[in-house]
């Protein structure tokens, strides 16, 4: 019998997917704005700390905004071209920043800047679930999230060090490597020959049925799509809350270092570095809603047991559950979101797919740190722990709802 290999389904991968991992790889690893926005309008700007958050949640309501417009589009005019766009677009704003000495301009620009990069997420999405067959969908996603996650192990140290000297610096590096991951695109496209497959505008649907509808008015008409996208707004909320309410809670209850925080998203790092693309060739077979309500399950344990933990070791081995749930979650949701889409529709369900990222952004760490604070450790991690259940309940419910269920090459019939 042949020898098993859990990398074959990524090297068995078309070219272009390739290509648009190696463009998150460069766009991911100048990543370095985000992370520190907090610290550069509190330090540069003398803005208090108690609305210096509003610049995350401007941020977030920017992505909002930004994942219906930039997922039509990406139908409209392909997926690729609208992140050579984005990529170009938020290249340039992040060269303005330096020369903002206000905090409401800072606001208004990064409104702005985050309607335009958070376009990247569904325009990646879309590029690359359509560049291959569904039974290679869920690898794509797993691919394109080592090089998201290899990037961003450069990117927030590399700002570490920059900050260190000059926050406008975080500026320009980040710019810079969005600008390169624009040009990597379009070199590596026109050098493999795939520039003209993938630019191509993608064919709508023809008029009548239900392809024909808007993606929101197709949506509204499916039970199935409602408990998915329901679903990741929960699990999203849940999982930021390793950027909300678990740093606080290390750090002011349980009196860990911020170091050992550092710690918890070096494991994470490596785990999805080291596992997620094996993890998900093994589980190829599995259908996409049953990766997910284990993805969910997962979060729910991992986020639950931070109430009854209070060891380092004990952290370690929520975050180790967590990561888990992390990576079986996210390839089977990015692979399921592509497979519902209506013909022609692509675009707008991955805008509709990233905008729950946003909202769980904007309400997610927001909710968790405000339950941390009223009500306890205790509460906010049950409340993480049942929030996680319901979406697993959510996500159970989609075969019966009529939404389709592809897994790979066996639908749910065949498991």
């Amino acid at each position: 019998m042949p020898r098993f290999n859990p990398w074959r389904g990524v090297r068995g991968l078309p070219a272009s997917v390739w290509i648009i991992a190696a463009t998150s790889f460069v766009n991911r690893a100048g990543t370095m704005v985000l992370p520190f926005m907090v610290l550069y309008v509190t330090k540069q700007l003398g803005v208090a700390v108690a609305i210096a958050g509003l610049s995350l949640t401007v941020y977030g309501i920017g992505g909002i905004v930004s994942a219906p417009v930039m997922g039509r589009l990406c139908d409209r005019l392909g997926p690729v071209a609208i992140l050579r766009i984005t990529l170009l677009g938020s290249g340039l704003m992040l060269f303005a920043f330096p020369f903002v000495t206000t905090f409401r301009t800072v606001l208004w620009l990064t409104f702005a800047w985050a309607f335009v990069i958070e376009g990247v997420r569904p325009a990646t999405m879309a590029a690359v679930t359509s560049a291959v067959g569904a039974e290679q969908r869920k690898a794509a996603v797993a691919l394109n999230r080592l090089a998201v996650n290899l990037g961003m192990s450069i990117g927030p140290a590399l700002g570490g060090v920059l900050a260190a000297h000059s926050f406008k610096l975080l500026f320009v590096v980040d710019g810079a490597t969005c600008l390169a991951a624009g040009m990597v695109l379009t070199a590596l496209l026109v050098w493999r020959g795939e520039s003209h497959r993938l630019s191509a505008t993608p064919q709508v649907a023809p008029a009548g049925g239900h392809a024909a509808r808007g993606a929101w008015q197709a949506m509204l008409h499916d039970r199935g799509a409602l408990a998915f996208f329901g679903a990741m707004l929960l699990t999203s909320m849940v999982f930021l809350q390793g950027e909300g309410a678990m740093p606080v809670y290390l750090v002011s209850d349980l009196h860990f270092s911020a170091s050992f925080y550092g710690l918890l998203f070096m494991v994470n790092t490596l785990m999805i570095v080291a596992i997620e693309v094996p993890l998900n060739g093994m589980m190829h077979r599995w259908p996409h809603w049953r990766a997910m309500v284990l993805g969910a399950l997962l979060f729910a344990v991992g986020f639950g047991a931070l109430g009854v933990v209070h060891t380092a070791a004990g952290v370690i081995a929520t975050t180790v559950v967590w990561t888990f749930g992390e990576m079986v979650l996210f390839p089977a949701s990015g692979a399921h979101a592509a497979d519902i889409a209506p013909p022609g529709r692509t675009g707008e369900y991955m805008g509709m797919y990233s905008m729950t990222f946003s909202l769980a952004m904007v309400f997610g760490p927001l909710s968790g740190t405000a339950l941390l604070d009223r009500f306890g450790a205790s509460t906010t991690w049950a409340v993480a722990f049942g929030v996680g259940l319901l979406a697993a309940g959510a996500v159970s419910l989609i075969p019966r709802l009529g939404t389709p269920v592809v897994s790979g090459v066996h639908d749910i019939v065949n498991i």
